[in-house]
């Protein structure tokens, strides 16, 4: 390889970008294929909650590095709404786990506050407390937009000497020596390193390399919730889901008199094809969701719901994102995917690490990221594990 690759990224959101991002800042060159525009798939449809009120300290390590690149955006102008983070807890178990925990999330740089049974209402005073012991406050936690992010990104990306060709789609491929000559909609490219950050059609440009992608597109939804009147204090991001239990009801103040909420579906969906789904909010989804949000937050001022839409969490069979070669005899050709619902969070610590096993053949920045390896026993098909 060149002392300074050409590196073709396949898929313009959070993922790709932020892996091109981080190639071009050490020297390589980059493109950047978009077969329609900037965030035009899940990332565009995110509500781009950012959060570290976890219990498991892979996945606060994979945090630690993203809030660095976050903080590093937000000083370069990058909006960060520091709402705060709010993570129920249904039992006694699940608070002596946040606690138990606390120590971890402390090592990891971040802040977080117990509270119990009626403290809760200090955060969320219209909250109804039926069925909580308490929960676990992140309070420098919010959201970003997601289009603005990558908005900001490809203009860095091109600012550095990288391209960017929306509209663009991959048609083929051919090996050569020493990497790749795709075959577009536009010009052909001949480039070392190709990444794989497709997102939910990352399984089809994977087929095209003759490799097999367990990454599968599952739909959400999501919905505005509009208010009479703003409230008196701005509702923190709130999430009813500790490690896969809990409804996956989540619902944060958006803009005043406007909150947004969505769900985490705790059981499988199905695989949705992302050229054909449907991308507005059902009628059965918007039932399902008011009639949790009515048990949780049941006083709201004249709360109706807006307009609602729906994106896709692009998910593995263990629910953590593919980083690196699926093939190890392929080592030029690296996966980006599968992050599931904490794509934008997690985006630039999957970009990072994307950048090093193709710049550096391993992810030399962020020890211990070997983990996010497609390997075979990793990348495999979800009913199957399920089975």
């Amino acid at each position: 390889m060149s002392p300074a690759p050409h590196v073709v990224v396949i898929g313009a959101g959070t993922l790709g970008l932020f892996t091109a991002v981080n190639l071009v800042e050490r020297g390589a060159q980059v493109t950047v294929l978009e077969a329609q525009s900037v965030a035009s798939g899940s990332s565009g449809r995110s509500v781009g909650v950012v959060g570290t009120q976890f219990t498991h300290a892979f996945d606060l390590m994979l945090r630690s590095h993203a809030l660095r690149q976050f903080r590093d955006w937000e000083a370069r102008g990058m909006r960060f709404n520091r709402i705060g983070y709010l993570r129920l807890a249904r039992t006694a178990a699940q608070m002596a786990l946040f606690e138990e925990t606390a120590a971890l999330r402390a090592a990891a740089g971040f802040r977080s506050t117990l509270y119990r049974g009626r403290d809760l209402l200090q955060l969320v005073p219209d909250m109804d407390l039926e069925g909580l012991a308490g929960g676990s406050f992140g309070p420098d936690d919010g959201f970003i937009d997601p289009h603005e992010l990558c908005t900001m990104l490809a203009q860095h990306l091109r600012d550095e000497g990288g391209l960017l060709r929306q509209s663009c789609r991959l048609e083929g491929i051919v090996r050569r020596t020493g990497g790749y000559r795709l075959e577009t909609t536009g010009e052909a490219l001949d480039c070392d390193v190709v990444v794989n950050a497709a997102g939910a059609w990352a399984p089809q440009v994977a087929a095209m390399f003759g490799q097999t992608l367990h990454v599968q597109p599952e739909r959400h939804e999501a919905v505005t919730i509009l208010l009479d009147r703003p409230l008196g204090y701005t509702m923190p991001m709130v999430m009813d889901l500790v490690n896969g239990q809990g409804t996956g009801l989540n619902f944060r103040h958006d803009k005043p008199g406007e909150l947004i909420a969505e769900i985490h579906h705790v059981e499988d969906a199905g695989p949705e094809d992302p050229d054909r789904y449907n991308d507005q909010c059902d009628e059965a989804s918007k039932v399902h969701l008011a009639e949790l949000l009515l048990e949780r937050l049941p006083d709201l001022p004249g709360a109706r719901l807006g307009r609602g839409w729906a994106g896709l969490y692009p998910t593995t069979a263990d629910h953590r994102p593919f980083v690196g070669p699926i093939d190890p005899d392929e080592p030029l050709l690296v996966t980006a995917a599968g992050a599931g619902g904490y794509g934008i969070q997690l985006s630039p610590v999957i970009g990072q690490v994307a950048a090093d096993w193709a710049v550096h053949g391993a992810p030399v920045s962020a020890p211990g990221t070997e983990a996010l390896l497609p390997t075979c026993e990793r990348n495999v098909d979800r009913l199957s594990v399920q089975a």
